[in-house]
């Protein structure tokens, strides 16, 4: 036995290094396991979605912010006076008209007005509305379920359409079924709303030749009814303008369904589904659509918040008393007030769907991120 051998120490470090390397411990200072130890994959992966998600976070402020800019300065642009507007062409003298402009804070500098405009918004205070004369944000809840009613059913239609068309004609490629449904999709995709809107009032409402009216021509409700009867009122005056929203809405996610699955069909993955005897019902389901779903993930949730910001066109033509039609009547005034805020609500809810769709995608695609 050598003199190292006869050494105690030396025994013990080696027994020491022996059972380190039996639990595959790290050797090394730098390596050492434990909290202030290396960060194994799964810790790597953590921070860098965290990482991921904060810079989504900043990009949606930043992106909220020139939103508040552009909502107070574009509208400035608008011609015409709100203060004369609001007499109604009523005869008013210059000192009425200076008194209303002071009460309205219109005879501030800009900057002021931007200032005030900018710290009232922070604490959910929108103004008052100039021809409605309420606070800006009772208006806006005041007419956000008549919104929520009907993009909300359009939404939920036009999705479901618009994934299982999509699966059909992409699996079905170059077929007679796939050619039609490809060909109406782009047809009512380019078709604008509110023009297909004033078709359907036409056909539909008013009548055309032997075909009497069957829908009524706008509103939400005829105003005489109430239980059931209500409810069965308000679905029959829903009907055009959820028809109108389904059909150009549908028509984008079929597209997009249909070529995110054909990029899809011809993964070698699919092949060895089929090699291992699966039926090609299963093969669509199990493998080819949840991949394909990806990019529609993201449609949907762009699409979401369209639902709070309503579809302007369509609630104008259809009379509905919506935040669409509120953003029309406000507009038209200029009511600078309630279109500042309608327009900050509506950029709002789509950057936050937005944000929600890139913070959810790496959870469904871990390449997304890194």
């Amino acid at each position: 036995m050598t003199a190292a051998g006869n050494n105690p120490a030396a025994i013990l470090a080696a027994e020491a290094e022996a059972a380190r390397a039996d639990r595959g411990a790290p050797d090394g200072p730098a390596e050492q396991a434990g909290p202030r130890g290396r960060r194994g994959p799964r810790a790597r992966d953590t921070t860098a979605y965290l990482q991921y998600v904060a810079g989504k976070l900043g990009g949606a402020l930043v992106s909220m912010f020139a939103v508040l800019v552009t909502s107070f300065f574009l509208f400035r642009l608008i011609p015409g006076d709100p203060v004369k507007q609001m007499t109604g062409g009523r005869r008013v003298s210059s000192e009425q008209l200076a008194a209303m402009r002071t009460e309205f804070g219109l005879d501030q500098p800009v900057w002021q007005q931007f200032t005030d405009y900018c710290g009232n918004v922070l604490t959910g205070d929108f103004g008052t509305s100039y021809q409605f004369h309420a606070p800006v944000l009772d208006k806006i809840t005041e007419a956000l379920p008549a919104t929520l009613w009907l993009t909300g059913t359009a939404y939920i239609l036009y999705t479901l359409i618009g994934i299982w068309l999509g699966t059909r004609t992409a699996w079905r490629n170059g077929r007679l079924g796939d050619r039609f449904h490809t060909g109406l999709a782009l047809t009512l995709y380019s078709v604008p709303s509110f023009w297909l809107g004033l078709l359907l009032i036409i056909t539909f409402s008013v009548g055309m030749g032997p075909l009497p009216g069957l829908f009524p021509t706008g509103g939400m409700e005829s105003g005489d009814e109430s239980g059931f009867a209500y409810v069965v009122d308000v679905a029959h005056h829903m009907v055009l303008p959820v028809l109108t929203l389904v059909a150009v809405g549908y028509a984008q996610t079929l597209l997009v369904m249909r070529s995110s699955l054909l990029d899809e069909m011809g993964g070698d993955y699919l092949t060895t589904a089929r090699a291992k005897g699966l039926r090609d019902d299963l093969v669509r389901r199990r493998h080819a659509v949840p991949n394909a779903l990806l990019p529609t993930v993201t449609l949907m949730f762009v699409n979401l918040g369209t639902v709070v910001a309503g579809a302007i066109l369509v609630e104008t033509v259809f009379s509905w008393p919506g935040l669409g039609g509120l953003f029309y009547q406000a507009l038209s005034v200029p009511d600078l007030p309630l279109v500042q805020g309608l327009f900050f609500v509506f950029a709002t809810a789509v950057i936050l769907m937005n944000t929600v769709a890139d913070v959810i995608y790496p959870l469904l695609d871990p390449r997304v991120g890194r």
